[in-house]
């Protein structure tokens, strides 16, 4: 795993970048997160591809954990990647009540994230 760091506006953004998926779990989730915390991040961004599927079907329960600490820490985070593979209506519903949001956003492209991030 790397941490590519973009410093915009005096926001310390971390997109993280890995060759293999890097949560698996809810914990794996908030290791990232207190990880990147301590280390003076203010925003994140990791890709859809590094995330398990069972992140994305909501039932799991996965994501709203993980997603629920990332607000109660105040650090936002952008997931990167094609969500329309996804066929559930939850889902999908889900991810637009966020991207209306500040705090979680779903984009399709790390210039996207970028933008979004550094502009909150």
């Amino acid at each position: 795993m790397k941490i590519k760091t973009h410093t915009l506006n005096e926001i310390k953004i971390a997109e993280v970048i890995s060759e293999r998926r890097i949560i698996n779990t809810v914990e794996d989730g908030l290791n990232l997160l207190g990880n990147l915390y301590f280390q003076g991040y203010d925003k994140i961004i990791i890709y859809e591809k590094d995330i398990t599927p069972d992140f994305f079907d909501l039932k799991t329960g996965i994501a709203g954990e993980i997603l629920q600490k990332f607000s109660n820490y105040r650090i936002s985070l952008a997931i990167v990647g094609d969500f329309s593979k996804y066929k559930s209506k939850s889902l999908h519903d889900f991810i637009f009540e966020s991207n209306k949001g500040k705090h979680i956003n779903f984009v399709l492209t790390s210039v996207e994230a970028i933008q979004i991030l550094s502009s909150q």
